[in-house]
Formats: C-alpha cells, sequence, structure tokens
C-alpha cells in the first residue's frame, strides 16, 4: 500500500523547522556580543580617543598586517622595521616611513590607504587607516619611552599582558541574595546588577514540570518518564527540586550526557580518518568510558586533566614499544585508558603511500590543537608558522609546547597507532594461552605427521595404476626436489597431473582420511579457543632511552629546523611575563615528565585561563551559550565575557572546592537564573533583545544525540546498558550512513541487514563514531564531523531536517513503535491514545484543542485509507515461504502518523 503522508505531519514537522519557538536563534553562525565587542581590531569600534598611541592603537594593526615581513624575522624587507615608532619614522631603503604631525607626507600611509601594502589579499580596513592617519596627526605618539633594543620576534607589550583573559583571576565578593529581586544565589546577585541598570529584573520560575525536563534534559539527557513526572509533582517538600537534580546527578545517565560534551572538544572519534579508507580504531571506546566513569565518579577536574595528560607518567609506565608495557594494577590500566585524550587526533601514518614527514607533524599539530584549545581556550596553532598575527604567542612559544609532547610524539622515530597499542593481558593470562598453545601444537603436529602419511599411501596406491617403468619414473621425479628436477621430469609430471595429490584433493583419493584431518583440524581450533582473549588499549608513552630535540621549525616547515627549544609554557602568562621553563627530564620519573609538569602548571590555580575555560563550558552547555561567546577563543579575536565578573568568580569557586563539575552544576541549576521561565516579554525585548543579561532562559535546542536518544525513549525502544564496543554503522541502500554492521553481498553490493539484537537502539555516545561515515540522523542536527575536534556545535536549521524527521527509516519505524507502545497502554480509544502520547512526548495533557484535533485527525485518516485501500487478492499457500507479519490495520496506521507528527513538533525539538 502505498504510504499515506498526512498533512498534520507534514505541517508539524516543517514548522519545527519554520521558525524556532520563542525567538530561539535561527542562525548557524554564533551570536555576537555587540555591545562589548567582538575582540576585531577596528577603529569602530573603540570608544573614542582623541591622542592614540602606537602600543595601544597602531601596533595590533601592524602585528596582524606588517610585522612578518618587516621585523619578525630574519633581514625586514627593504631594511624597514615597523615593530617600534621610532624605527618607523627613521624608515627603511626608501627614507622615513611617517612624518609625525604631517600624515600626508607620511609614506607608509600613502601605500596603505592605496592598498599597494601590505602586498597579500588582506589590505587594512577604512577605518584602521583613519586610525592611522589620527595617529600620524597627532604626533605619532607612544604610551611610554621605547627600548633600545628588541628581542627577536615580535615581542609582548605591557598592553598585551593588560588583556582580560591572560590576568589573574579576581573573584568579586557578591552582594547577598534578595527575596525581592529573586536572587537566590551569589549567580544571581552578580547578574541582577547590570539588569537592575536596564530596569529589568529575572522572570518568575518556570513550572514544575519545564523544570524537570529543563533538568532531565541537560544533565541525562533523556526525557523525564511520566511517572518521574508523578512523583516530582507529588513532592510538595521545599528541596523538591535540590533532590531532583541530586537524584540526576547521581544518574549514570549524567556521564553519558556530560560525557559526550567533553568528547567533543577532545575530538573523540572510532576510526584514524585521514585517508578514504579511514581505518577504525577497534579499542578507543575505552577511552570513551573512561570518561563517562570520570564524570559519574565527580573526578575532581584537574585530576582529570592530569589523568589524560600525563596518565603514563603517573603510572610510572615507559618502553620503546608500547606493547611491551607491564599493567600491574587496575589503577594503572586506567591513567594509561587516558591518555587516549592524547591520541584521538586523526592519524594516517599506517597509511600507505603518504608523505610520513608531513603526516606525522600533522598529528603533533593536531594534538597540540585539542590541547590548547580544551584547556587554555587559545588557537595557539596560529604561531605554528610565525608570531600569531592577533595574540601575544610568539613563534617559539608553540614550539615551547610541542616540546612538552615531543618526546612521546616524536616524529623521527614514530610509532603507528598498532604499535602504541598495550595488551590487557596479565602474567596469569599468558601462562594459560601458552599452556593452551602448547596442547593445539602437540595435536597440530600430530595432525601434520597424519597428512603426511595418508598423502604417501594414497600416491603409493594411485602409482600402482600406471605400467611398471611409468611408474618408477614419476616415483623418481616426485622424489627429486622442484628445483632439482630435470626438463623431462617436469614435462612427465605435467603430463601426468594425477599424481601431484596434496592436502586439497586428498579426499578424492581417500575420504576417510580426508576426514580424520578435518576433525583434527576442528579439536586444534577448540583448543585454541580456550585462549583468554586478548584485548588492547591505544596509549601514549614515551620510550625512555631517546629524549629528542624540538628544534624551531621555519615557517612551520620540519624540514627547515632552526634553533632548538626546551619545553614551557606560554610566555604571557608565564611568572614574570617568561615562560615556565619546564626541566627537559624529571630525574624521579622514568620518563622525561614534562606533559606531568605541563598539567600540573594548568590545574595549579595560578593559570588565568584553564578555571575560566571550563566554567564558560558548563555554563555555555546550561544556557545555549557561554559567558564568552568563542569558548576555544579567550584571545583577542574572541568575544568578551558578558559578565567577566561571574566568570571569575565561578572559576575560584571551581577552584576552591576541589574542581568538582556536580558541585558546580548544583550552583548553576540552583539559581533563579536557570529556574526563570523562558518567556518573553516587551519590556526585556526592548532593552535586551539578545537576552545578553539573562533576564530570561534561553531557549535550546535538543543535541543531535539528545534527540535520536529520545526519540527511542518515548517508542519504549532505548537500550540503557553502558559501557562497551561501538555500535557499528554502514551505508543504506541509498547510501545514508545508518546503524548496521556492514556487509554486502551479490555483485552491486547490497546491503545485508544483520540481526543487532537491540543493541541498534543503545544511546547515541555508543554509536561508532566514523570520520568518514557520520551517522545521517545525527549529522542532520549538526552533530560534529571529527576533523580535528569540535570547539562548539553550530545549531543550524536547514530543510533536510525536516526532510529527515518525514522520511528517514529510523523516525518511520520509531514512529511505527511509537504506536504500537500506545496500543499496548492505551489500547484502541482514540481519546485516551492521546492521552497518553502527549505524556509520553511532553509530559504533560493535552489542550482540549489538541484533543480535539487529535483525535479528529486520527478518525479523518482511518477513514481516507479504508477508502483507498487496493484490492488484495489472496496469496496462494506456500509450506516454504517465511512467515508474513500480519497486514497493518488503518487504525495503526493513523497513529503511526499522528506520533510521527508529535516527534517532529518543536514542543519535542526544543527545551523550554
Amino acid at each position: 500500500m502505498k504510504r499515506f503522508l498526512p498533512v498534520l505531519g507534514f505541517l508539524l514537522a516543517l514548522a519545527a523547522h519554520a521558525a524556532p519557538p520563542n525567538g530561539a536563534a535561527t542562525s548557524s553562525s554564533p551570536l555576537r556580543n555587540t555591545s562589548q565587542g567582538d575582540g576585531k581590531i577596528t577603529a569602530s569600534k573603540r570608544p573614542p580617543q582623541t591622542t592614540p598611541t602606537f602600543e595601544k592603537d597602531i601596533r595590533p594593526i601592524l602585528k596582524a598586517h606588517c610585522f612578518d615581513c618587516h621585523g619578525e624575522s630574519g633581514q625586514p624587507k627593504g631594511g624597514f622595521d615597523i615593530r617600534l615608532r621610532r624605527l618607523i619614522v627613521q624608515g627603511g631603503h626608501d627614507g622615513p616611513a611617517i612624518v609625525p604631525g604631517n600624515p600626508d607626507a607620511s609614506h607608509l600611509l600613502q601605500l596603505v590607504a592605496s592598498g599597494e601594502m601590505p602586498k597579500r589579499d588582506k589590505k587594512l580596513t577604512p577605518e584602521q587607516v583613519a586610525l592611522l592617519r589620527q595617529w600620524i596627526a597627532t604626533g605619532a605618539r607612544t604610551a611610554r619611552p621605547e627600548p633600545t633594543e628588541l628581542p627577536s620576534g615580535a615581542g609582548i607589550t605591557e598592553e598585551e599582558r593588560a588583556f582580560w583573559s591572560f590576568q589573574p583571576i579576581h573573584p568579586p565578593k557578591p552582594p547577598s541574595p534578595s527575596r525581592l529581586r529573586h536572587t537566590r544565589t551569589p549567580i544571581d546577585s552578580l547578574l541582577d546588577r547590570p539588569l537592575r541598570k536596564q530596569g529589568l529584573r529575572f522572570s518568575p520560575d518556570a513550572d514544575k514540570v519545564t523544570l524537570l525536563r529543563r533538568i532531565h534534559f541537560d544533565l541525562s539527557g533523556l526525557p523525564p518518564t511520566p511517572a518521574d513526572v508523578d512523583a516530582f509533582l507529588r513532592d510538595r517538600a521545599p528541596d523538591a527540586y535540590e533532590k531532583a537534580v541530586d537524584r540526576l546527578l547521581d544518574s549514570p545517565h549524567y556521564g553519558e550526557r556530560w560525557g559526550r560534551h567533553w568528547l567533543d572538544i577532545a575530538g573523540y572519534a572510532d576510526s584514524d580518518g585521514y585517508s578514504d579508507a579511514d581505518p577504525v580504531r577497534p579499542f578507543a571506546w575505552k577511552y570513551r568510558d573512561y570518561v563517562i566513569r570520570a564524570f559519574n565518579e565527580d573526578k575532581p577536574f584537574d585530576r582529570f586533566i592530569t589523568e589524560q595528560l600525563a596518565g603514563d607518567e603517573l603510572a610510572r609506565a615507559h618502553s620503546a614499544n608500547a606493547s611491551e608495557v607491564a599493567l600491574t594494577s587496575a589503577e594503572q590500566r586506567e591513567l594509561l585508558i587516558a591518555t587516549g585524550f592524547l591520541r584521538t587526533g586523526a592519524d594516517g601514518t599506517a597509511t600507505a603511500a603518504v608523505d610520513q614527514t608531513v603526516v606525522r607533524n600533522q598529528v603533533v599539530a593536531d594534538t597540540l590543537k585539542i590541547v590548547s584549545t580544551s584547556l587554555l581556550g587559545l588557537s595557539v596553532g596560529c604561531a605554528q608558522c610565525h608570531d600569531h598575527r592577533y595574540d601575544p604567542i610568539p613563534q617559539a612559544d608553540y614550539f615551547r609546547l610541542r616540546a612538552v609532547f615531543e618526546p612521546a610524539y616524536d616524529w623521527k622515530n614514530w610509532r603507528t597507532p598498532d604499535q602504541r597499542l598495550v595488551s590487557l593481558y596479565t602474567a596469569e593470562n599468558r601462562k594459560n594461552a601458552a599452556a593452551i598453545e602448547a596442547e593445539a601444537a602437540t595435536l597440530a603436529t600430530e595432525r601434520e605427521a597424519r597428512q603426511k602419511t595418508y598423502i604417501a599411501e594414497a600416491l603409493t596406491k594411485h602409482l600402482e595404476k600406471f605400467e611398471a617403468p611409468l611408474r618408477d619414473q614419476l616415483r623418481a621425479a616426485l622424489d627429486t626436489a622442484a628445483d632439482k628436477r630435470s626438463p623431462e621430469q617436469k614435462k612427465l609430471l605435467a603430463d601426468n597431473p594425477s599424481v601431484n595429490i596434496h592436502p586439497g584433493v586428498l579426499y578424492q583419493y581417500n575420504p576417510k582420511a580426508a576426514d580424520d584431518l578435518k576433525a583434527m583440524d576442528a579439536k586444534v581450533a577448540e583448543i585454541r579457543a580456550r585462549k583468554p582473549p586478548e584485548d588492547f588499549i591505544s596509549v601514549l608513552t614515551e620510550a625512555h632511552d631517546k629524549i629528542p630535540v624540538t628544534f624551531l621549525l621555519h615557517r612551520g616547515d620540519p624540514n627547515q629546523p632552526r634553533d632548538p627549544i626546551a619545553p614551557g609554557t606560554l610566555s604571557v602568562i608565564g611568572p614574570g611575563g617568561s615562560p615556565l621553563v619546564i626541566p627537559p627530564k624529571d630525574a624521579e620519573l622514568p620518563s622525561t615528565g614534562r606533559r606531568l609538569a605541563f598539567a600540573r602548571w594548568l590545574t595549579s590555580g595560578t593559570n588565568p585561563l584553564v578555571a575560566r575555560v571550563l566554567v564558560n563550558r558548563v555554563w555555555m552547555h546550561h544556557f545555549g551559550r557561554g559567558l564568552v561567546g568563542t569558548p576555544a577563543d579567550f584571545g583577542t579575536m574572541g568575544e568578551r565575557p558578558s559578565n567577566p565578573e561571574l566568570l571569575d568568580w565561578l572559576a575560584d569557586d571551581f577552584m576552591r572546592n576541589g574542581w568538582k563539575l556536580k558541585r558546580l552544576h548544583r550552583l548553576i541549576l540552583r539559581s533563579s537564573v536557570y529556574r526563570q521561565s523562558s518567556a518573553h516579554h516587551r519590556k526585556g525585548d526592548a532593552k535586551d533583545p539578545e537576552n545578553r543579561l539573562y533576564w530570561r532562559k534561553p531557549l535550546q535546542r535538543l543535541d543531535a544525540e539528545v534527540l535520536r536518544d529520545s526519540i527511542l525513549a518515548v517508542s519504549g525502544s532505548l537500550r540503557t546498558n553502558l559501557f562497551g564496543p561501538p555500535v557499528p554503522v554502514r551505508p543504506d541502500v541509498h547510501g545514508q550512513i545508518v546503524v548496521g554492521v556492514d556487509q554486502t553481498q551479490g555483485d552491486n553490493k547490497m546491503p545485508v541487514d544483520v540481526p543487532l539484537n537491540g543493541e541498534e537502539f543503545r544511546r547515541s555516545v555508543y554509536v561508532q563514531v566514523r570520520r568518514s561515515r557520520p551517522l545521517a540522523m545525527l549529522h542532520a542536527f549538526d552533530a560534529p564531523v571529527m576533523e580535528v575536534n569540535c570547539e562548539r556545535r553550530p545549531q543550524s536549521t536547514v530543510a533536510t531536517q525536516a526532510l529527515m524527521l518525514m522520511n528517514s527509516g529510523f523516525l518511520l519505524d520509531q514512529s511505527d513503535r511509537f504506536a504500537r507502545r500506545l496500543e499496548a497502554e492505551a489500547g484502541t480509544d482514540p481519546t485516551r491514545q492521546t492521552h497518553v502520547a502527549w505524556h509520553l512526548a511532553f509530559n504533560r495533557k493535552p489542550t482540549p484543542t489538541e484533543l480535539t484535533d487529535a483525535t479528529a485527525f486520527l478518525l479523518a485518516q482511518v477513514s481516507h485509507l479504508r477508502a483507498n485501500a487496493p484490492a488484495v487478492e489472496p496469496a496462494k499457500p506456500d509450506p516454504k515461504a517465511k512467515p508474513v507479519p500480519p497486514p497493518t490495520t488503518p487504525e495503526h496506521q493513523a497513529l503511526t502518523s499522528l506520533c510521527q507528527s508529535l516527534l517532529g513538533s518543536n514542543e519535542f525539538l526544543y527545551v523550554d
């Protein structure tokens, strides 16, 4: 029967994507904090200045556009060094570049105004040219006396060191909570200050069901069940909400939800990437499980960071060959698994026909990007080829960081992914395996001896069929080694191929002997199957006897090494404005100890970036955007914090209270700013249309994984078993990537359905993350494809999402299962079915209008399907045919269409 696509389902699915409810953002690009600037160096976003200075206003422009040719490295072009004001006045081969007080006579201004300079495509903006003119006209002033000498490179100025994110964390003292202002926590008090200035206040609390749905999706990534809702509504205790938060934080599903957030920024994938082959990483899932367990256990985040960066050094594990590392305890195993964080990047070094120099160095560069964006909130990769154009990160700092990791990622003594695997075999496992192998080898030796005997007997018997002279000649030829046979013997054997009796044809000569050997083969296989299965983990370790020297690479080219570089940290946040020098070798450790020292510097409490970056990410996931809207860029090109006082207070509180993430969740979720309604009102929309001040709770669309998991939960299909190998993915007949075993048959390689026994309905965090095969359902709703890592997911609104909800096999199947669940729980009454459907999908009763429309739709659909049902002739019984499932009734088809409409609605896709 041709499927009838219901009008209601079509309209609801389209409505879900036409315009998100309550004014949710529809743009795929992050919102900009226009009130505070986006960090770009343009005169139009600067407060009015009568006397611009070189250090604050002009140098950032010249650094971004001119330093690489005029002063940053080697001999400046045209003899013109542009790094100091006096050098600009002095000029180069063409004479003075500017005349202070006379912009029209300044050659530099003429060159940039005409677009002749800089030579690259990106020119100075009109605002920047105007600022340069103003600076020259007002005397080309400096903020302070200039140094008599300059170090190599761009250097770091006092103004750059004074940038907000490089300053020590200074937590404010928040005002006391006020009932009148609806403030419950210090978070509320700090947000209330800017609200009050605009004549605004927090919105009233959302209703209890909305709050319960909000915390369920935020903390577990699953909707509450009707039983959860009933229990929460019955609980009249003043701390009922707090108890619900605690219950969800204690749920194992919390780690699945928040572990997925970390896996995004860590760049986790179950394949190596780089090439079209995209080899699977069969053991990467152990790092995924480590992350989930760490979140569930509320492992202090400073320890979590340290284990991921230097778990092998904490475990005191090292070896020239990773497989030789001996595991002596479960704790040591966990520490080594944690280093999977440094093995998440794409790695094509096992791929044939690639430039190993390029590919190996790309692995190192990607790893540094993952580390820097996830923990420092900086794009240090921009300093790989030259000093960072916008942030105070010299190229030398990039290679100082690289030197921290190079003993484990020695590109000249590389280890491929398989060479970085550590066996989980214990000494007892190896002993048992050796004993079993010895038993199997004994039987295999006996089997080989029998085979030789059987073949010899068969040959003797077969040669008796030949006349005596020929028989003797054949025997002589067979007894002669193949490389010693004469041409006559070779021809003789070729003319009589039947005497070439080998194991593959023995059954033709002695079937009983062949059966006996086959039985022995089975017995050998049975014995070997008793071996304990050998499992592995993917780790990062150092070779104890090989400490490579790191060189600064000219233009980032591995073939152009310059000066050796010692391991260290970023200069701009180092002690006294210099990089913290990390000892090349820790005498107390078998490894260099560099990564352990780096991790301890990150988590020392003195680093101004790490805690800010982490609490900002937590805030972002709870509110849809961070206090800093660019979570991986706390530099000058990123957004400024919308509330710097709150950011510092959260960072300080997080560190002072043991780096405990669950405590941070409680702090945020118990606040009024989190509990408030998401409803709009005229005054708020007029004074703060982008809700930067948080006068209402931002509306959020479900993440891709949460959407899929919620559909499974509502349909009753969800499997909630934890951990283990990933559920595989494959292309279907249309080329879309779906859950399933990748198995094909026939010349046209058609996919074959292999039963997964319900594993296909596991949570999305356990679905294989194949770089070349993103799951279609998740990819449509902005799940990342891990080229390196995902700093922040975009939120797009595109037609393919509506099409996915209307036509994908997954949605059609789950809608059918949802309908069957309704039939089982609500019977055949349309009114009762509608009530149960609304409780399962939305955790509420249908309104009278919804109830009327839904029941009318069901009746109309049934009538339409019956009226348009094609005539079907009864099939003749075939005893050999497979059982045919009973035909779908019009009532079930109509209910399935209604269920599909609910699963594609705004209310299902968004968290209020």
